[in-house]
């Protein structure tokens, strides 16, 4: 007999349950059956519940029939009813459910009255004629749905069962255990997402496949989100709203399906009270959106808005913004601060008028987004029980939190976070390259510090971004299952509960690679140019600083994408066919996609680089990038193609846009006559002298010397060295392109500490010499960090003493920064970390000017009376304070996002070789420190820095 055990334990918020799903009947009276051999149980729902009851009723009907292929009835309260039945509905407005609880068999006292939890329980002989009941209750229409929607999940139908093509777990028989389950109220009262710069994804794609009548987005596919939202357990939704896509409110058929799926609207930043002006306002009949010259048109409309909405469940946003998201139209600073506090009264005005409630009990929400936050802070009059929503600087980093004074208003506040984008600096429109890490980290912060009242994220197009989505509603509905330790477990685990758990260790490596590349660079700015809009122009070719000369640098990230890329085609192989599609979405797409985009990029690069050379691989190279650029398209196509069109139109991959271009690259014309070039790992462009980085035995590295040729004819060559010690792979060969020579060193037959050699290469005419250094350090330094060619790179994580003063404590962070590995310095929570430090013990082999490099993340103060400091001392010498202090929307933000660091030097004089300890203290608590490194003067250009090493 084969069952399947779900310890709902494990399920976000749901308490002291288990269900059990069997492929075989079971005879154990504590279980209740859903289907069995012999009977589907009845689903009956009360007609006077609420719409989203009946609807969520269907839905889980047709969930059961997915997964047994048997469909149940469905019928009211008022029925005749018997055998085993499924009661669904809300506290007070279910017949059946009031009786139990009247007759005391249905508790409800841990939930009755609250916001949207629920409870699931199980009944023999409840009502005459019925055999068994399964009772899901809520305590409002949203928690019904929940209740119903939690058991969905775990008898094997996913949330992203159509999102997503997630199959269904077949069974043909299915029991829940006789358990009480009772859920928690949610971590945030209002979770949601943003549509948004869906004019290349949702918006052709709806108005192809879902809402062909309007050619555009519309109530077909605002029902598949909706559904979407309640079965992820989400309640609010923004609307998409650029000038492409008809405004929600304008379209018929919008609102009423919100209703019918219990979701709240509500809208971005720039758009009062409903009001869209992106695609509604007519300048031509309206005149200017102008709040000072033409204030009454702009309260007419809004006005009209409110009118026409309110007896909807909606949030309202109290905004003033100009045209699309653009600057306020307005004068002075002082000017824009009365224009605004004085819409702000009149928005309110016009809630009032229409709706009959207290301005306290109406959802109101504030969001200080680019400069309305320096409006915000000069002293704006915010009524208390609007929530203020903090949004981030759209590329994950949160301006800042409510202060003490703050978290006491009424309103409370929240979060408006991104995973997509479109604008200056540049756009990341189509992959999730968000680290779950990072997003933790951010929300975490948040949460202690009272932003629980509204979690809003701009999804871009929902696809590809799904498993950003499902984390952060999963984080806002239940934040206390989640920590530093699990997160990047999460999405692993989500993968592989569809795909197969002998994937687990795949999907774990899958995923870091992806995060982690993705978070060094993200796809879309690998570009030639990473300013805005860059992929349209050409003239200014500018190359992003990945090395191919230093640190192996460029080269390994390529490898490593192809690696991934690889291991998940093997995967998709593997896979029976009915999880195919939902694999090549879910992870195939976006790790293949960003494999080959880093290709054609970074090989155009190296095109660029190898034309300068006049290498004979130059030509090549530019066929190369031809065909990673054509294979993205196929790629792209297959995506759009899946299940016969299901998707055409959603997929639009970087540089497949009218006008864009492919990564530029150069021709050159190669003579017959052979003639040998010499490359040497490390090289400047302008060294007469080539010289092999040094070597030494903690790290026991390879470098490589390229032989290349520069004609058509082929080249012979001949490689030797002048030590025993100085070990290369080959040592002749002959090539039409170029060979790579890897060199290594034998250290047990080194002679000294410190010793020179050389290798010599020859082709015949001319001869070539490269130097080879190398030192050995001894064992009483094993416990230090010492030097490789003359810089010390340091992973934060590998402290070797701490001292946490406190409340201060010191959160290693894994799968986030440029080690992969970061350094949280104190709670941010905690007003002071004065006093708490962790050291880092390394060795100078000589004294002089060093500079210390500390890359921290790129984030912002809490609030307006903190700063991001923190703290550099060396031996006893005075402690430097460091911080990231920049202005949003500054060259240095722009250059510091891009790159997801800032990275600070600090300069000191070491008096001496030897011993030395650094010390990293906590000032502003809550900073990341993700790198730090020595040097000595052995820095290379690189982007990344040197490689660490955990060599303490």
């Amino acid at each position: 007999m084969k069952y399947i055990f779900i310890n709902l334990l494990l399920i976000p918020q749901l308490l002291f349950a288990q269900l059990q799903v069997s492929h075989n009947e079971l005879k154990n009276k504590d279980y209740f059956p859903i289907v069995n051999s012999k009977t589907v149980a009845t689903i009956v729902y009360d007609t006077n519940d609420y719409s989203v009851v009946k609807k969520t009723s269907e839905l889980f009907s047709s969930d059961i029939e997915l997964i047994s292929e048997k469909l149940p009835t469905i019928v009211s309260t008022d029925s005749k009813l018997k055998n085993n039945i499924i009661i669904i509905g809300t506290i007070g407005k279910n017949k059946l459910i009031d009786q139990l609880i009247a007759e005391k068999k249905l508790d409800v006292a841990d939930i009755k009255g609250q916001w949207e939890r629920y409870t699931i329980q199980t009944f023999d002989k409840p009502f005459k004629g019925v055999k068994k009941a399964l009772v899901i209750a809520g305590s409002d229409k949203r928690g019904t749905a929940y209740g119903v929607f939690t058991v969905s999940e775990k008898i094997g139908v996913s949330p992203w069962y159509w999102w997503a093509d997630v199959p269904a777990k077949k069974s043909k028989e299915l029991y829940v255990s006789n358990n009480t389950v009772i859920s928690k109220q949610p971590s945030v009262k209002y979770r949601g997402i943003f549509i948004n710069d869906e004019d290349w994804g949702l918006h052709p794609w709806a108005g192809k496949n879902m809402d062909k009548d309007i050619a555009d987005i519309g109530p077909n596919t605002y029902e598949k989100i909706f559904e979407l939202l309640l079965r992820l357990k989400g309640n609010i939704m923004a609307p998409a709203m650029h000038e492409c896509t008809k405004a929600f409110y304008t379209v018929p058929g919008n609102m009423e399906m919100a209703n019918k799926y219990g979701i709240m609207i509500t809208t971005s930043h720039c758009e009062p009270l409903l009001y869209n002006n992106a695609s509604e306002w007519d300048k031509k009949k309206q005149g200017n959106w102008n709040y000072v010259t033409n204030k009454n048109e702009i309260v007419k409309a809004l006005d009209s808005r409110v009118k026409q909405a309110y007896k909807n469940d909606n949030i309202y946003t109290i905004a003033l913004r100009g045209m699309h998201d653009s600057k306020m139209e307005a004068g002075s600073e002082e000017e824009k601060l009365q224009t605004l506090s004085e819409a702000i009264k009149d928005q309110r005005s016009l809630l009032s008028k229409y709706i009959n409630k207290p301005l306290t009990e109406i959802p109101q929400i504030f969001v200080p987004y680019k400069e309305v936050l320096s409006i915000y802070e000069m002293g704006l009059k915010l009524p208390e029980e609007i929530t203020i929503v903090w949004p981030d600087d759209n590329y994950g980093y949160i301006k800042r939190l409510s202060n003490k004074d703050e978290q006491k208003r009424k309103g409370g506040a929240g979060v408006y976070y991104h995973i997509s984008y479109l604008g200056w600096p540049n756009d990341y429109l189509w992959l999730n390259t968000t680290p779950p890490a990072l997003m933790y980290a951010e929300m975490q912060k948040a949460y202690e510090l009272g932003a629980q009242k509204y979690w809003l994220l701009n999804v871009g197009d929902i696809k590809p971004g799904e498993m950003g989505m499902q984390l952060f509603l999963d984080m806002a509905w239940d934040m206390d299952q989640f920590n530093f330790e699990n997160i990047n477990d999460y999405q692993v685990n989500f993968l592989s509960s569809i795909f197969g758990e002998e994937y687990k260790k795949d999907f774990k490596h899958i995923l870091d690679r992806y995060y982690f590349h993705g978070f060094t660079r993200k796809p879309e700015f690998m570009t030639w140019d990473w300013r805005w809009n860059s992929l349209f122009h050409t003239e200014n070719v500018k190359d992003t600083e990945f090395s191919f000369i230093n640190y192996n640098e460029a080269e390994s990230r390529l490898n490593e994408y192809k690696a991934i890329a690889n291991q998940a085609e093997t995967i998709l192989n593997q896979l029976p066919q009915e999880k195919k599609a939902a694999f090549f979405e879910l992870v195939y797409y976006p790790v293949k996609g960003a494999s080959l985009y880093n290709h054609e990029m970074l090989i155009g690069q190296k095109n660029r680089w190898y034309a300068k050379q006049n290498r004979s691989t130059t030509n090549i190279l530019s066929e190369k990038v031809k065909q990673y650029h054509d294979s993205l398209a196929i790629l792209t196509d297959e995506y759009n193609s899946l299940l016969n069109g299901k998707w055409n139109g959603m997929m639009t991959a970087p540089g497949f846009l009218p006008k864009i271009q492919l990564s530029p690259t150069r021709t050159i014309e190669l003579p017959q006559t052979s003639e040998m070039g010499i490359f040497v790992e490390g090289q400047k462009n302008d060294s007469d002298q080539l010289t092999l980085p040094e070597f030494n035995n903690r790290f026991n590295e390879t470098h490589f010397v390229e032989v290349y040729n520069n004609s058509t004819t082929p080249l012979k060559w001949q490689a030797s060295t002048s030590e025993k010690w100085i070990k290369i792979n080959i040592s002749e060969g002959e090539t039409t392109t170029q060979e790579r020579i890897l060199v290594s060193i034998d250290w047990d037959i080194i002679p000294t500490q410190k010793a020179e050699g050389y290798i010599l290469v020859s082709d015949g005419t001319t001869s070539t010499r490269i130097q080879v250094k190398a030192s050995s350090f001894e064992k009483d330094l094993d416990n230090l960090f010492v030097p490789n060619d003359g810089v010390i790179s340091i992973s934060p994580v590998d402290f070797q003493r701490k001292k946490e003063n406190g409340n201060i404590k010191f959160q290693k962070i894994e799968g986030l920064g440029y080690t992969n590995s970061s350094l949280q310095l104190g709670n941010a929570k905690y007003n002071s970390g004065m006093e708490s430090f962790v050291e880092y013990d390394f060795y100078a082999s000589k004294s002089g000017e060093t500079t210390i490099y500390t890359y921290m993340l790129p984030l912002f103060a809490k609030d307006t009376f903190h700063s991001t400091r923190y703290g550099i001392q060396v031996d006893d010498m005075e402690i430097t304070t460091q911080k990231n202090d920049v202005k949003e929307y500054s060259h240095q933000w722009a250059a510091n996002v891009i790159r997801n660091s800032a990275i600070n030097k600090t300069k000191i004089f070491l008096d001496k070789p030897g011993k030395h300890t650094l010390r990293i203290y906590s000032i502003d608590p809550g900073m990341i420190i993700q790198k730090i490194m020595i040097d000595f003067g052995g820095l290379k250009k690189s982007y990344l820095g040197a490689v660490p090493a955990n060599n303490n």
